[in-house]
């Protein structure tokens, strides 16, 4: 079964009651309103149903108890800062039986493992960014196919930058108003769309990873020390085209000006991309699915029982 994503946008009080969690909506003056409409402003979900909490409001409170039962249930716990944006993000600390075995298989990884590990996911990415072109744009993708093939070991031939440089010079070129687009954490819309779409993933990764029994913070490749989670960004890399797709979709219904703020319908949208569909060893399964069996694969590759990794495949129309 697939987990469910819970948005919280407004003040509200979360508490746990016999296993459910309980939204209580604040700063709502219930007074001379009628008895059903009342109820509305009280909303239980099971506990075991979540998989991601997202806390958008600075006047959201909740209690220990109900962060307790969250991690139990290994369900993600997302904060946003003043401006909306995903900041933080609250994991369990053991999401495996056997975790210090894998703990051990993931630290005693060789460097020659890590970087033909490394040459999957930046293949995977490739091809997937190709897809992506594919279906949404009038380009030539032959060349990204062969830098796809292309990937040897720990990417020593660069083929992920060059690939990038293309993939963003091309994605939106056709737009009007995106033609000189430039891929940045500040820069122009739809940067902040893929910046959210980029967090909520990033926060699914890291659960599945922590469900798998594997340290989110030990990378393949990122290293930045100063970064919790490489190795989710490492993971990531390849389901990062499925979030563009999205986001092309996006500016083509709602326009430029439609995106230029992130608005809660928006945001919506972009938080339903734990459900989106992607094939992965042949079969469609939800993405959040289909991260649970990419991080399970990557455990059975550090532990000797797989030399690849399970990556979805973004299929052509």
């Amino acid at each position: 079964m697939i987990k469910k994503t819970i948005y919280v946008s407004n003040p509200a009080h979360l508490s746990l009651r016999l296993g459910q969690m309980v939204i209580k909506q604040e700063d709502v003056d219930k007074s001379n309103l009628h008895e059903n409409i009342k109820q509305s402003f009280h909303v239980t979900k099971p506990i075991e149903d979540i998989g991601m909490l997202v806390l958008e409001h600075q006047q959201i409170t909740l209690t220990q108890g109900l962060l307790a039962a969250l991690l139990e249930n290994n369900a993600a716990v997302v904060t946003c800062d003043s401006h909306c944006m995903p900041t933080g993000l609250l994991l369990p600390l053991a999401g495996n039986t056997t975790q210090s075995e894998r703990f051990a298989s993931q630290i005693a990884a060789s460097l020659p493992l890590k970087k033909q590990l490394w040459q999957q996911t930046i293949h995977a990415k490739i091809q997937n960014q190709a897809s992506v072109l594919g279906k949404c744009c009038q380009t030539e993708i032959g060349c990204m196919r062969n830098w796809a093939n292309d990937v040897r070991s720990g990417d020593a031939g660069g083929h992920e930058a060059r690939a990038a440089a293309y993939y963003w010079q091309n994605l939106f070129a056709d737009i009007p108003g995106l033609e000189r687009f430039t891929r940045g954490r500040e820069g122009m819309p739809p940067n902040n769309l893929l910046n959210y779409g980029y967090a909520i993933l990033r926060a699914v990764l890291a659960r599945a990873l922590v469900s798998s029994g594997l340290l989110p913070t030990l990378g393949i490749h990122h290293h930045n020390r100063y970064n919790a989670y490489c190795l989710a960004d490492d993971i990531m890399e390849p389901y990062r085209p499925y979030v563009d797709q999205l986001v092309f979709q996006l500016i083509h219904e709602y326009g430029i000006d439609g995106i230029s703020e992130l608005t809660r319908d928006l945001k919506m949208r972009l938080l339903a991309i734990p459900t989106l569909d992607v094939i992965i060893a042949g079969k469609r399964s939800p993405l959040m699915v289909a991260v649970s069996q990419t991080t399970a694969s990557l455990y059975k590759c550090f532990a000797g029982e797989l030399r690849k990794i399970s990556y979805p495949v973004l299929d052509m129309p």
